[in-house]
């Protein structure tokens, strides 16, 4: 026989006709009802991974099969896209425009088409309109805005955090995104991440349909080590810690390993990165660069209220002067070994008579100046930088 479905749409009622086998001349299955659907996001809003269509299962005796159909444009014909004895069905690559699913039993009656579904990219919700980034120890923490939540919260199902290697010379971030994870808050920790390796960042909003918006601006940030309330001495209190070294690397692998960093050493080395003086005058203490490629310099003429105030090191300023060493006054040092440019940075917290305490930030990525900590204090600021890139 021939039934003529109509078919209920967003603004119009469109009617298609399709043949139906009765085989036996038995009647009809029950109809299937409360059809839905899910994209399959890809990082790629235009291009979906598929669609997941589901359904309230038909509970007849004689069930044998349900039966989807799919059209491309809202004026082409109706075919059959496939057969499922589930009442769920995943249609692979980019999902066609219209579905709607029939019941079929043994006999091969097949029921009236369920409600259709019409797959519109225009429900995609706002992107992130800006993401910033702070770089800790093997990791780095994301945060943007919460447009994609605020636009249209009964939607909203999660953020999507990509990520992809950054060339830090060239400044372009590389085409092969990887999923870093998902999170319903504006904000996720990247972690597991090697020191020294810049990254670019991206951030997308899903639907529940699952819908992917667009991106958010790219961003770009480097993992480094850090580490808090290191004690060094004066050199004329206890000389074997009274020197400091920021990376000594001890198996010669040119890879920093958690026990070759912040290293506090004798003083009368000529390899540390500076050591600490007690003047016999006044009894201040002063940081005094050793090694011949490590100069140093303030990082502002004023304190700063945390370890990570201190962003990317100045470009110039450095000298093999020795500095007072002052709570709360940033340090920022320029260290050339052979080839190799890195740098490194300090704020004082406590200075004593027989020693200083201070945080210290290393950055291992060769030329580098980002040296940005959040560290899970209390006080963290932006680090990183936007770029352009494809995604």
């Amino acid at each position: 026989m021939r039934v003529l479905l109509c078919l209920l749409l967003v603004a119009t009622v469109a009617c298609q006709q399709y043949v139906v086998d009765s085989g036996g001349g038995g009647t009809a299955p029950s109809t299937p009802a409360n059809l839905s659907y899910e994209i399959e996001p890809s990082g790629d809003p235009n291009r979906p991974l598929g669609i997941l269509l589901f359904w309230d299962g038909v509970t007849d005796n004689n069930l044998s099969s349900y039966r989807i159909y799919s059209r491309a444009s809202s004026s082409g014909t109706f075919g059959l896209r496939g057969e499922t004895s589930s009442n769920t069905f995943h249609d692979n690559g980019i999902p066609h425009l219209e579905y709607f699913v029939t019941a079929v039993n043994d006999n091969g009656d097949e029921s009236v088409g369920s409600n259709s579904i019409t797959v519109d990219e225009r429900l995609q919700l706002d992107e992130p309109a800006w993401l910033t980034s702070i770089s800790l120890n093997g990791a780095i923490h994301l945060e943007w805005d919460d447009t994609s939540y605020a636009g249209d919260p009964t939607r909203f199902k999660w953020y999507r955090i990509y990520s992809t290697p950054y060339n830090l010379d060239t400044g372009v971030c590389a085409s092969n995104w990887f999923l870093e994870g998902t999170t319903i808050a504006p904000e996720f920790l990247a972690s597991a991440m090697s020191n020294g390796v810049p990254r670019c960042f991206g951030v997308s909003a899903v639907s529940r349909e699952g819908y992917e918006s667009l991106w958010s601006p790219l961003r770009q940030d480097t993992p480094r080590p850090d580490a808090r309330n290191v004690l060094v001495f004066a050199f004329e209190q206890n000389q074997a810690q009274s020197g400091f070294r920021f990376w000594q690397d001890l198996n010669t692998d040119g890879r920093a390993q958690a026990a070759e960093l912040g290293r506090v050493l004798d003083g009368n080395l000529t390899s540390i990165d500076f050591w600490v003086h007690r003047d016999p005058t006044d009894s201040t203490l002063w940081l005094v660069p050793e090694f011949a490629g490590t100069q140093m310099r303030l990082y502002s003429t004023a304190p700063v209220a945390d370890l990570t105030s201190i962003d990317f090191a100045p470009e110039g300023g450095y000298a093999r002067s020795m500095i007072q060493a002052v709570p709360g006054y940033a340090y920022v040092f320029e260290i050339v070994e052979g080839t190799t440019l890195r740098y490194g940075a300090l704020r004082i917290s406590h200075v004593g008579r027989d020693y200083v305490i201070f945080d210290w930030s290393f950055q291992t990525d060769v030329g580098n100046p980002e040296l940005q900590i959040r560290a899970g204090q209390s006080t963290a600021m932006a680090t990183g930088t936007g770029v352009s890139g494809s995604r």
